[in-house]
């Protein structure tokens, strides 16, 4: 559960003043350390576009470029955004209910890839007339349990996600129509859940090439969701063993380009959420700490239902005449400052000694989080936002 900082972010919070926290803290060497082996692992014929919706900072998204071969979008919000943080930058737009503006919007930025989930979403670009390059997203059946270790299933089962099996045999002949004659289909985009390790995202991606070459397709994009293990933040996926596996997959396909497009698993590592424990109390026999901030900046631990990995900065200044309030016991629930007993960011955790004053770092605080947070209940001040990096972008060295 216990995830400690590197020197750079350590630094950083220690020399924070308390009125600056509670604040996120983006470390850009560790990203770029970690997109760099995972674009190392992956095989030449495999193309990584990372998924703007995980953390669309535009540092993040800068600092990814040269790792990258582009962008997934999933609205006309976030391809604007995207196409103005890295310009002249690959996009592929995905996402249900595509709205007539943003596909107009879409078609004025050149969209390299549209991942179309519906028979109405492709009626739509016939009828626009426009020629662009289509991957017909498909909520393919899963056998054998494929999805039993998911976090998230988004296929394989009755969805909003995607086209059924049957609309996808009816969109070929739709593409293959006199009308269709400007648009250029290039694949199958399958999507189908988050949170497998290495084993079950190759088992998917099998599934999806071989429905694509099926039917004579030159493109598979097989999504991402690789798994993030909050309750081990060293526990990572086996980027090595994926790319091996791919490896093979396709020489079994050699005309084939294969595509995924991660996003929690490339950069919830480098960000960390920064603050300070306001107050310490007892109740029932248990310890809580009460810290600035909250779930409405960072929803993850809410949402995904885990104590969220983090480390105890002590702090020795205690300004008041009174007694210090600190924990009895070896575990501490840290909750946040909003009126509602789910505002808990840690439960029962492992925090013996813990005092008021303190400083706590939530670790891989770098996806998910304040983007899906709700920020304005009870109207707490916003945290502040740091991106850090050292002069030559190189990893920093670790604190002993």
């Amino acid at each position: 559960m216990t995830a400690s900082p590197g020197a750079l972010v350590a630094r950083h919070v220690d020399t924070l003043p308390a009125d600056a926290l509670p604040a996120y803290l983006y470390d850009l060497p560790a990203l770029r350390a970690h997109a760099a082996a995972v674009r190392a692992a992956l095989p030449d014929r495999v193309e990584l576009y990372y998924a703007a919706k995980a953390n669309p900072e535009p540092a993040l998204l800068t600092a990814l470029r040269p790792f990258v071969d582009g962008y997934e979008v999933s609205s006309g919000g976030e391809l604007a955004h995207v196409t103005a943080a890295v310009p002249g930058a690959r996009t592929a737009f995905g996402g249900p209910g595509k709205t007539p503006a943003e596909i107009t919007a879409g078609l004025a930025a050149g969209v390299h890839r549209w991942h179309v989930e519906s028979l109405h979403e492709l009626r739509q670009l016939i009828a626009l007339g426009v020629p662009v390059d289509v991957l017909l997203r498909a909520n393919l059946p899963v056998d054998g349990g494929g999805l039993d270790g998911a976090a998230l299933a988004m296929g394989g089962r009755p969805s909003p996600f995607g086209m059924d099996p049957d609309d996808v045999h009816r969109g070929l002949r739709l593409l293959a129509g006199r009308d269709a004659r400007h648009l250029r289909l290039r694949g199958i985009h399958a999507h189908l859940a988050s949170g497998l390790d290495a084993d079950g995202q190759l088992s998917l991606a099998g599934a999806i090439v071989g429905q694509a070459a099926a039917l004579g397709l030159g493109e598979a994009n097989v999504g991402g969701g690789m798994a993030v293990d909050y309750a081990d933040p060293d526990a990572r996926f086996d980027w090595a063993a994926f790319g091996t596996g791919l490896e093979k997959l396709l020489a079994r396909h050699p005309g084939l380009r294969l595509r995924i497009e991660p996003g929690r698993s490339l950069t919830a590592y480098c960000g960390w959420y920064a603050t300070e424990v306001l107050d310490l109390k007892h109740s029932h026999g248990e310890d809580f700490a009460v810290v600035r901030g909250g779930t409405h900046h960072l929803r993850t631990p809410a949402t995904r239902g885990h104590a969220q990995p983090f480390a105890v900065r002590p702090s020795a200044d205690w300004p008041h005449p009174w007694e210090r309030p600190s924990a009895t016991g070896p575990e501490v629930t840290l909750a946040g400052q909003l009126c509602t007993p789910k505002d808990v960011l840690a439960g029962r955790a492992a925090a013996p000694g813990l005092r008021a004053g303190d400083r706590v770092v939530f670790a891989m605080a770098g996806a998910y989080a304040w983007n899906i947070s709700h920020h304005d209940f009870l109207m707490h001040p916003r945290p502040g936002f740091h991106v850090l990096d050292t002069p030559d972008g190189a990893p920093d060295r670790e604190l002993s």
